[in-house]
């Protein structure tokens, strides 16, 4: 069976939000004009934003459709409550509360925490008759969730008795303000004059004047410091029910998935390793990444539920694209598991080798079913490797799996398999699994040294704490140690922990420390999300050498790239795509005599004879062999004649043949494909001096 290295069709663009040119709001469509009115008291700081650096109406349709989305109580459902609740309340604004005023009811005081809190659960109204100024209170019940009391009253007075009823605060305007003869007022800062003033007038209002929090004042009746601090948590409340991150997704990756994708972000949690393999030597980043949301489809046939992954992963070092693929994840299970995936959600684990250097990973999970994306975003520092023993990890799941040792899986060490859930909590049941490498090892820390292994809760009163000692010759030795240890939760009162792992020597110094921390939940027992990850051969493991040796080019490393590249080839020089890649690194560096070599497993390959005749022509170039570059880059054209650097090596070849028209219709032959050739426009007109 024939293995390839699947390249994604797609780029993933830095996550980074892309400062963009931005529109006045006065510049927009009249329509997109009134939405930001709509939704002025709900929309966040970074989707306006985003709304506003958007350039056409189809972007701001889509990006419309997903700000609603993202708020939909009831998705799957063709209604969205939350929007039509909206509107209504526009319209109601506008239509009620801007009487007394020449503006919009929606920029009104009361239009506004109407739009923010809807209608009050019950409305109270003071008429100037009673000696006070015309005052509306507005009472709500509130959501602890989003900082609010349990009731809290918002009162609205007209000043002086008349014009548009203003939010009444109790420290800046103060009781006196509501009483309609201000000559009768003495002091007015003394509270419980006014306040009893009031009483007199309309005993209900009393209160409201030094308070909106039924109960909450001051021993001599002053405005508590809370009234406002509530006004902030009213205002902040319907901010709080989305996280803005998809706003600058959406503007990310605009372009990058597909628009029925675009309005469909899916939150996410993940986590990332970075976990030397002690069978091939080699370091894996390892990724999880768990959506929060996942549509699935009916398989029929089987009375099955269904749904596709796909991960585009993207390395980047600076602007520089040093390392991508994209793989597909199927997945089928019994209609019986819905409830249990329902409950869990599921997991999407891969792995991929990396060479050192500082890089930002980017992962695309799309979900075909359902047409759902969600990312993964995250700067990754893969430091030089030490010569001295150090600790790698410690790694945290809920348990080890086990696994055939020539098989690679993400999270998978030896034969052990760390199963992981990102969000790092625990509950009773579990037994927390915890792997670490000694990197380095030698055989007399291997002989006498041990890993201690510290457990410490955060709680300031009577912490738990635990520790733990492991002997390194507990496995067989190798250059790279891999420890498993499992801690019950049990043992673990609910809290925050801080776990510690320190290398020791034989003299019982301390050669190297890493922490990680997780949560113990008060919960008896948890579900944890279900892991879907693909094996992969360690057979195969030449793949592994040449995805590193790309990078390595990539990253301007020819001496670490060429040293990957031959051990790639030499675990299997019968692999025709790394054989390709190999020769085209080879005269990249001016190893022209290496290249041709190498060149020849391709000599009998129909299929490939289009590089080996590029391989083989720009050796010859290399070499300055210019008739026998010719003919070999003249039969690569013949296969297939819309090749830039085919045609581009034709001109050079011709033009060093002092064959100058020739060169030019080749060099002008590839301008026509790409017009943004700066070099083949500097070669024509040196050539047409």
């Amino acid at each position: 069976m024939r293995t390839s290295i699947r390249v994604a069709l797609v780029v993933l663009v830095a996550a980074t939000l892309v400062a963009a040119q931005k529109l006045s709001e006065k510049d927009l469509p009249e329509q997109y004009q009134e939405w930001l009115n709509l939704v002025a008291y709900h929309i966040q700081p970074i989707e306006r934003d985003v709304f506003m650096q958007l350039k056409d109406d189809r972007d701001r349709d889509l990006f419309i459709e997903t700000f609603w989305k993202q708020r939909d109580p009831t998705p799957g459902t063709p209604e969205n409550e939350y929007r039509d609740e909206l509107h209504k309340r526009f319209k109601y604004v506008n239509e009620f509360l801007g009487r007394t005023t020449n503006r919009e009811g929606w920029r009104t005081d009361m239009g506004r925490y109407y739009m923010v809190l809807g209608p009050p659960a019950s409305i109270e109204r003071f008429e100037a008759s009673l000696g006070i100024v015309p005052c509306q209170s507005w009472s709500y019940y509130g959501d602890p969730r989003k900082d609010l009391p349990p009731q809290f009253i918002l009162l609205f007075y007209q000043r002086g008795g008349v014009g548009e009823y203003k939010l009444y605060d109790p420290v800046s305007d103060g009781p006196a303000r509501l009483l309609q003869h201000q000559r009768d007022i003495g002091d007015p800062f003394d509270y419980q004059a006014l306040h009893d003033k009031i009483l007199d007038l309309a005993p209900t209002l009393a209160e409201l004047s030094i308070t909106r929090i039924p109960g909450e004042y001051n021993y001599d009746l002053s405005p508590s410091p809370r009234n406002n601090i509530l006004l902030a948590s009213i205002l902040t409340s319907p901010k709080k029910d989305v996280n803005p991150s998809y706003a600058s997704h959406f503007l990310n990756y605009k372009g990058v998935v597909s628009t029925e994708y675009l309005t469909n972000y899916v939150e996410s949690y993940s986590s990332t390793a970075l976990i030397q393999d002690p069978v091939t030597g080699l370091r894996f980043l390892h990724f999880s990444i768990v959506p929060t949301d996942v549509n699935v489809d009916a398989y029929v046939p089987k009375n099955q539920f269904y749904c596709n992954f796909r991960v585009d992963v993207s390395l980047r070092n600076g602007e520089t694209i040093i390392f991508q693929y994209s793989r597909e994840f199927p997945l089928y299970f019994p209609q019986s598991d819905w409830d249990r995936v329902l409950a869990n959600g599921l997991a999407v684990e891969d792995s991929f080798p990396i060479i050192e250097g500082k890089f930002r990973l980017n992962v695309l999970l799309t979900n075909t079913v359902g047409k759902q994306f969600a990312v993964l975003e995250k700067d990754v520092e893969v430091p030089p490797e030490r010569s001295t023993p150090s600790i790698e990890g410690p790694f945290l799941g809920y348990k080890f799996e086990t696994y055939q040792r020539d098989v690679h899986i993400p999270f998978k060490v030896n034969d052990r398999k760390l199963v992981t859930d990102p969000k790092m909590t625990f509950a009773k049941a579990d037994q927390i699994a915890v792997l670490f490498n000694v990197l380095s090892a030698t055989e007399d820390l291997f002989r006498g040294g041990e890993a201690r292994i510290s457990v410490r809760g955060l709680r300031e009163a009577s912490p738990v704490q635990r520790s733990y000692a492991v002997k390194l010759d507990a496995t067989p030795f190798q250059k790279t140690l891999s420890i498993h240890q499992t801690i019950p939760a049990a043992e673990l009162d609910p809290d925050y922990y801080e776990i510690l792992v320190r290398l020791v020597g034989a003299g019982g110094e301390t050669l190297d420390e890493k922490k990680n921390s997780f949560v113990v939940s008060p919960s008896a027992a948890m579900g944890h999300p279900i892991a879907n990850a693909k094996g992969f051969s360690l057979a195969n493991q030449f793949l592994y050498r040449y995805m590193l040796a790309q990078q390595a080019e990539k990253m301007n490393r020819p001496k670490a790239a060429k040293s990957l590249y031959d051990e790639a080839y030499q675990l299997n020089p019968d692999y025709k795509e790394g054989v390709v890649m190999y020769g085209n690194f080879l005269n990249t560096v001016g190893a022209f005599r290496e290249a041709l070599q190498v060149a020849e497993k391709l000599k009998g390959d129909d299929r490939r004879q289009f590089p080996y005749h590029i391989i083989n022509g720009q050796a010859f170039m290399g070499q300055e062999k210019y008739e026998a570059a010719l003919t070999e880059l003249l039969l690569a054209n013949r296969i297939y004649n819309s090749d830039t650097s085919v045609l581009n090596s034709l001109g050079r070849c011709y033009y060093r043949l002092g064959r100058k028209a020739e060169a030019l219709d080749a060099l002008n032959a590839s301008l026509k494909l790409n017009p943004d050739q700066d070099a083949v426009k500097k070669l024509i007109k040196e050539i047409e001096k």
